[in-house]
């Protein structure tokens, strides 16, 4: 339980960190993220006789499976960060919100998955929720929706690649470490210039390696030991403290409209829970 509360919470303060992050661009903060995820968890697995994470290269469905996970999960990182820092944490907040709700539409499509009449009703809550935001802002939120799939459609890769949390993290960013050096070594227009950064900016964006494998790590630990039902409700922490961060400490702003949106979407969040708890 330790492992697993820990791990949320630190997903879910992601977003200061991103913040302090914020003297470089969202894509030079994915690159570093990539490289130095890739550097610490092959550290950590390599120093423990793990090569198993390799060995899935050898694999050609596996390879592939690997590299389609780096793409789709850069792609979530570096919206993600981008998001966070322009103002839109409480918009990404409700992306992990659904997200659990995604993952069980893709599970009725692909793998033809049975949902109760609970998993039906927090669907069709989290449904209305985004529906209401889209009437009442006159947008859809796209961030939220591309946060919410991207990261559904990684779960489920994951899940085909058959591998522990680190050793598919180990896949990943390797196979995403072309996007990584090529963020780098052929710099986008307007992301601006690395070599005047300070030793403590350097050690910060270093830092990223450690910050992406610990939640993961104590996610692992976690999840072995606890039921699903249990993990199940505590993967909604994530969502709640940046929400809190994104309303209290980043003062985003937070019409009273959104109230009724945000409480279909935590109504259908209780909902899911409940189902979870009943099947469990």
């Amino acid at each position: 339980m330790f492992c697993a509360v820990s791990s949320y919470l630190l997903w879910g303060i992601l977003p200061l960190y991103w913040h302090l992050l914020s003297f470089v661009s969202p894509l030079h903060i994915l690159s570093f993220r990539i490289i130095f995820s890739l550097f610490f968890v092959s550290l950590v697995l390599l120093l423990g006789r793990n090569t198993a994470w390799l060995r899935l290269f050898a694999d050609p469905k596996k390879r592939l499976l690997a590299m389609l996970s780096g793409l789709i999960i850069s792609f979530n990182w570096g919206l993600y960060i981008w998001a966070v820092n322009n103002g839109h944490t409480i918009e990404s907040s409700l992306g992990y919100y659904i997200n659990p709700l995604i993952s069980i539409l893709l599970g009725l499509i692909i793998f033809k998955e049975k949902l109760n009449r609970l998993q039906w009703v927090a669907f069709v809550f989290a449904a209305l929720g985004v529906l209401i935001i889209t009437l009442l802002s006159g947008t859809i939120p796209w961030i939220s929706l591309a946060l919410a799939v991207s990261f559904g459609l990684y779960g489920l890769i994951k899940k085909k690649l058959s591998a522990s949390s680190l050793e598919s993290l180990g896949a990943e960013t390797l196979a995403a470490i072309p996007i990584g050096i090529a963020l780098l070594v052929f710099p986008l227009h307007g992301l601006g210039d690395l070599s005047g950064l300070s030793p403590l900016a350097w050690a910060a964006l270093a830092s990223c390696g450690i910050v992406t494998a610990l939640p993961l790590y104590l996610f692992g630990q976690g999840a072995k030991l606890l039921p699903l039902s249990t993990v199940g409700f505590l993967q909604f922490l994530q969502p709640t403290v940046m929400f809190l961060m994104g309303v209290a400490v980043l003062k985003e702003p937070f019409p009273a409209r959104n109230f009724a949106a945000f409480g279909f979407i935590w109504a259908s969040v209780i909902i899911y829970s409940v189902s979870l708890r009943k099947r469990g």
